[in-house]
């Protein structure tokens, strides 16, 4: 069970893939929800079985539109609520509040915010920063934490110098590891699906993410997740393939995971010196 007075901070990836997305961060103080696309009923349940009951949950942080981000909003809303008395605020850029379906919008405070201008969550430093995907708005997240760092990156074509810049000097990096790209044009998906993929604003391949890795690693990261794989167009071992030999070719001292759909990761822990 966590301690409500731990410093260091949890990170969780409750469900990641194109059935629904979710992460938790929190210090046992403070805590947030990185999108909510699985049901309400799973993430309570998924924070459950990892330890994380009754952790604190003080904001859900929606990084687009898309219903395997958003799709729980409104019951999540509604729900915590329920258990703790008081509203909990959703955040999400004007463009994916404009174009999240309505049933999917919390009934609770939406605070809207815009991509590269950090808020605050309680003592958390939140800081929003654009990234290249097919809807109109979407942000990827990095967390200050005291002194610890994290950052939850998926749903992107391509890199880019400001995702570069954003993924240096973390503690934890959950990455988006969509697709293997031979697997994916010899899968069955129509070739204007696949085109989506592949484009500069679709997903990164294995690849692309071993790339933008490269670039942005230090020594500092220790825990690095896997996340967003497609079932049909990926392989966890093409996956973690492709992150070792990047991280081998650095020296770098850094334990790889893969995110889940159907399940929870047991928690990362990060030392938060600055408390």
């Amino acid at each position: 069970m966590l301690s409500l007075f731990q410093r260091d901070v949890t990170v969780a990836v409750l469900g990641s893939g194109s059935g629904g997305n979710c992460t938790y961060v929190g210090d046992g103080r403070a805590g947030v929800l990185i999108d909510c696309g699985i049901s309400t009923k799973q993430i309570l349940a998924r924070m459950e079985s990892v330890g994380l009951k009754g952790a604190p949950i003080n904001a859900v942080l929606v990084t687009h539109e898309h219903s395997d981000h958003v799709g729980s909003a409104g019951v999540l809303s509604r729900k915590l609520k329920k258990l703790t008395g008081e509203w909990v605020p959703t955040y999400m850029t004007e463009g994916t509040a404009a174009h999240t379906p309505d049933s999917s919008l919390p009934d609770g405070p939406l605070c809207q915010i815009e991509a590269g201008v950090p808020f605050r969550v309680r003592h958390f430093l939140v800081d929003p920063f654009t990234i290249p995907h097919d809807v109109q708005d979407p942000v990827a997240y990095r967390l200050e934490i005291g002194g610890a760092s994290v950052a939850v990156v998926t749903d992107l074509g391509r890199p880019t110098q400001l995702v570069t810049r954003k993924i240096r000097d973390l503690d934890a990096l959950v990455l988006e590891f969509n697709h293997d790209v031979e697997m994916l044009l010899g899968g069955r998906y129509p070739w204007r699906v696949k085109q989506r993929i592949r484009s500069s604003h679709g997903h990164l391949s294995n690849d692309q993410a071993a790339d933008l890795l490269a670039e942005g690693w230090t020594p500092r990261l220790k825990n690095l997740v896997l996340a967003h794989l497609s079932d049909e167009n990926n392989a966890p071992a093409r996956a973690i393939a492709a992150a070792s030999r990047t991280l081998s070719g650095l020296g770098a001292d850094t334990t790889i995971k893969v995110a889940q759909q159907s399940e929870a990761l047991p928690p990362i822990s990060v030392s938060a010196s600055g408390w």
